[in-house]
Parts: structure tokens; sequence; C-alpha cells
């Protein structure tokens, strides 16, 4: 069965008629052979996994898949597994409990999501867009916490195979995340209830634009849950980084808590409220026998923690809620 099978007739049932047919057709030329070096290998070392039934399955508290009892009732060998599981190496989002398998990802990406759900609106029957998904590991969890449905964006074709290794086994209609970025997605939606878009904002030349890219998203009385990099300051600061911010090349503008309110003000939102803040530390962002680059603590100061390599401010992530008229 097509990856995405079951997503069209999702995307008809809400109105997104003309969506479907343009991801009927762009999507296959997205993931074809040639589309990335690595999509062969990537390709055989999902079909080469191993037939499994999971025991059981969690997503509320976590996102684990079976036992390791289910390997042994299937005689799979699980340093065998392991090594399959690492044909899809980095693995920056999650983590995953795998049939017993901790998958220590470079992202304490549970740390975010429990930061950001005690402050969202319940996500219960809620059709949920993911803007910037990576793997998909977040939309398990909106899974978990009721979402009706749930589609992740993400143009980084690696997330999407890793997401698949997941859907696998859990084969779940519902959520699917797909190879493209929000510069893909039709203009003025309007039909999802809740649309996330953490740690992406900063990457984004126009960042305004993006703003309401997210806004002709959402339904009118929709939910916007945003996270991103931010400095201290009042309502005119903005830090641009003359170069490389903690040794990444694409971060742009990262504004105060004021700065970013009074954008989302300016795109029309109500309802903003900043609901956490909180210092990136190198217990939430570490290199792991799953991610082997170079991560946090590589793009810190070492002799100052609260600053960068470059000397910029250290990383400081805020989250957002706003919602549309």
């Amino acid at each position: 069965m097509n990856f995405y099978d079951a997503l069209y007739p999702q995307l008809i049932a809400i109105g997104q008629e003309r969506w479907a047919e343009q991801l009927r057709a762009t999507l296959p030329e997205r993931l074809d052979l040639d589309s990335h070096g690595k999509m062969s290998s990537w390709i055989h070392a999902l079909q080469s996994l191993p037939e499994l039934r999971p025991s059981h399955v969690e997503l509320r508290d976590s996102v684990t898949i079976g036992s390791s009892a289910d390997l042994d009732l299937a005689k799979v060998n699980r340093e065998e597994l392991i090594a399959q599981l690492q044909a899809f190496h980095p693995w920056r989002k999650g983590p995953y409990n795998f049939f017993g398998i901790e998958i220590d990802t470079e992202w304490r990406s549970d740390w975010k999501w429990d930061r950001v759900s005690p402050h969202i609106e319940p996500l219960a029957g809620r059709r949920v867009l993911d803007v910037g998904c990576g793997n998909g590991y977040h939309g398990w969890r909106m899974r978990g916490a009721g979402a009706e449905f749930v589609l992740g964006i993400d143009p980084f074709l690696l997330s999407v195979q890793q997401f698949q290794v997941m859907q696998r086994y859990l084969r779940d209609p519902q959520h699917h995340v797909v190879p493209i970025g929000i510069e893909d997605v039709p203009a003025d939606l309007a039909c999802f209830d809740t649309v996330f878009s953490m740690g992406v904002l900063y990457h984004r030349r126009s960042p305004l634009d993006h703003l309401f890219e997210l806004k002709g998203c959402l339904r009118s009385g929709g939910q916007l849950v945003l996270e991103t990099l931010i400095v201290e300051g009042d309502q005119e600061t903005i830090f641009m980084p003359p170069g490389r911010y903690a040794k990444m090349r694409n971060v742009w503008f990262l504004p105060s808590i004021a700065a970013m309110t009074l954008w989302l003000k300016r795109c029309g939102f109500t309802e903003i409220a900043c609901v956490d803040t909180n210092r990136t530390s190198t217990g939430e962002q570490r290199t792991t026998d799953w991610m082997r680059f170079e991560s946090l603590p590589d793009f810190l100061d070492p002799d100052d923690a609260e600053k960068t390599i470059e000397g910029h401010p250290a990383p400081l992530r805020a989250i957002f809620t706003a919602t549309k008229p």
C-alpha cells in the first residue's frame, strides 16, 4: 500500500479535494529513489524490518511500541534490529521505546511536550497541522492526547522515513507526515483546529509571512501553538545574528517576548500569551548513540554556558499561544 493511500480521503473529507489531488501528483516524485542519495538504502532498510505485532502501544505518556517480549516471541534478534534502525541515523526527535529498544534521540522532545501540553486547548477531536514536525514524535503525542487527525509536514526525507518506521507497526490512518514545507501548503486552507509551529520561525527569512501562512491554515477560532528562540528585551528588541548562531547558518530573527507578541498582534491574532520560557540545557539536546554528530555542548562557549560559541546569548525558547479570530 502506498504510504499516503489513507491520507487523500482524509483531506477530501475536510473539503480539501484540490490539495489531495495536488499531493497525489507530487508526492511520488518527492519520494522517488532519485530524490536523495540515500533513498534506496532507506527504502531497503524499511522493507527489511521484521514482521512484528506490538503487544501494546502507549502514546499518551510516551511513544512506546510493543515490548522486548514481542521480539522473543517472534524470534527477532535485538542487536540485528538495532543495526537496522541505525540505518536511519541520525535520530533527532524522540525518544521512542521500540519493542524494548530505547531510541535515545538527540532531543528530549518529551520535555518540550511536557512544557507545551498544559497550556493548549484540549486536542480531543481536533484536526491538527504540525509544521516542521521532524519524524512525527509530537504528532504521536497529539494522537495520544485524542487528536482526531494529525498531519505533519517536513521537507527532510530522512524524517519521513523515520516516521514510516513507526507507522509500519502502528498503522495509524489518522496520522501522516508528508515531505513538504509550509510554502507548499495552499493558502487560506482554514480547516485546522490547531496549528503547531515549533522550532521553525527563526529559520524563516520572513517571519511575518510565516505567521500569516500559519494563520491561513487555521479555522476561525482555531489555536496557534508557536515555539521559537527568543532574546531578552523590550518591544523593539529583535536580534539578527551577523553570521552563524550556535553554528547554524539559517537563523534569521530572534525577537523578545514583547516583539513576538507584537508580531502576532499585527498579523491579526488575538488571545496572545507567552505560556513558557526555557533555557535549553545540554540534558535536553545532546549527542547520543542514535545521533553521533555535534550537538548543543559543541554549540556553546566552553567557558560560559550562557553564550553560544560565537558569543551570542545561549538558546532561550518561548512558547506562545494565540487564536485566529
